[in-house]
């Protein structure tokens, strides 16, 4: 099963896209759906306030650990 690796980040601080232990480089969007379908572990999905499905780590509160991918 895949993990996430690293992240890369845009102009304003949101990912957009992330590294997989496999070397996929995957939207948010492909990240959310690859979770959901448990094929990513160690990432879980929640709905915030508005609504809106995210990804956050089991084990940290944010993604701020992991490396830029540039």
């Amino acid at each position: 099963m895949e993990t996430i690796t690293a992240v890369h980040r845009n102009h304003y601080g949101e990912i957009i896209n992330f590294v997989t232990s496999e070397g996929r480089v995957i939207s948010y969007r492909k990240a959310l759906m690859d979770v959901e379908q448990g094929l990513i572990q160690g990432i879980q999905t929640f709905e915030d306030t508005n609504g809106t499905m995210s990804l956050m780590p089991e084990r940290e509160q944010s993604f701020d650990q992991y490396p830029n991918l540039f």
